[in-house]
């Protein structure tokens, strides 16, 4: 049984970031918020095999009203609850809410460390409304002697911000956040060069071959640790492979009427991995894919 899951609070988002459906309003399936009763649902049925929940997917999670009590929730079930956000919903409001409510992570996306830079990628964003949110949790939180959460600033290194690296390392420095994470960027049609490329190969997933054209750095093996790990859950509680499969076409069950003992275990699953050890390139999600 899967020992990790990301649950989809919503699909909605305030910012609109070019390389993201929610951002770029493009889903091709159903957009909408997690319902109460399916959440509780599929909480009380994973919490004996569930060590780690991710209550994200896409979406801004903190757009959903019960946000805060979905992670409490899984905090009671001893689940260690990690998030993913923008930080533009950290208040005086919400951030007493936040640490009495058991979550352990915050991944924090940062792009920039400058207004200018930053809103080229986190479009509609302000950066100063994020530090100064993080500045009053970490403090907050040390204040109360907690260990939790524990904040991750996440960089996703582009061709338009890879010069700013040196100074977010300051911000997170002088902010005192745990971790700074320098993420590739995904990127979509990369086959032809984008200018989101980043000239340091170091923080590229993809390499040129020549004539204008780009390849992923890493080889697609067929082989995937995640089949064996973890799950996705959509909003509307449809479970599919991974992360990648943002519009959710490989759906390998649904939650609201399937228990995941059952769905995890379905014919099309096994067909799925199956398929992932033979020719992993022949599926769609795997080929633009840095795992």
């Amino acid at each position: 049984m899967p020992t990790a899951l990301s649950v989809e609070p919503t699909t909605s988002c305030n910012l609109r970031c070019p390389e993201c459906p929610s951002g770029l309003r493009s889903f091709t399936r159903a957009t909408g918020m997690l319902k109460r009763d399916l959440y509780e649902k599929i909480i009380r049925e994973a919490a004996p095999h569930l060590s780690y929940l991710h209550l994200y997917f896409q979406g801004e999670p903190f757009l959903h009203p019960e946000f805060l009590d979905l992670v409490k929730l899984a905090d009671q079930h001893k689940i260690f609850t990690a998030t993913s956000t923008n930080a533009h919903f950290l208040n005086d409001k919400t951030i007493p809410r936040i640490l009495e409510s058991g979550l352990k992570q915050m991944i924090v996306s940062v792009d920039g460390a400058t207004q200018n830079v930053y809103k080229t990628y986190r479009v509609g964003g302000n950066l100063e409304r994020v530090n100064k949110g993080i500045d009053q949790l970490i403090k907050e939180r040390n204040a109360r002697g907690l260990q939790f959460p524990q904040v991750i600033f996440q960089f996703l290194v582009t061709g338009k911000n890879e010069q700013e690296i040196p100074a977010v390392k300051e911000m997170a420095k002088k902010l005192q956040v745990d971790e700074l994470q320098l993420k590739t960027a995904q990127i979509y049609g990369y086959e032809n060069g984008s200018e989101l490329i980043p000239n340091n190969q170091k923080y590229s997933r993809y390499i040129p071959v020549g004539d204008g054209k780009w390849k992923l750095k890493k080889e697609i093996r067929n082989k995937c640790w995640r089949m064996w790990q973890g799950a996705v859950v959509t909003w509307d509680g449809k479970v599919v492979p991974c992360c990648f499969d943002k519009d959710a076409r490989h759906i390998m069950g649904n939650l609201k009427s399937t228990p995941m003992k059952q769905v995890w275990k379905q014919p099309q699953y096994q067909r799925f991995r199956k398929q992932l050890l033979s020719d992993r390139k022949q599926i769609d999600i795997c080929k633009n894919c840095s795992e």
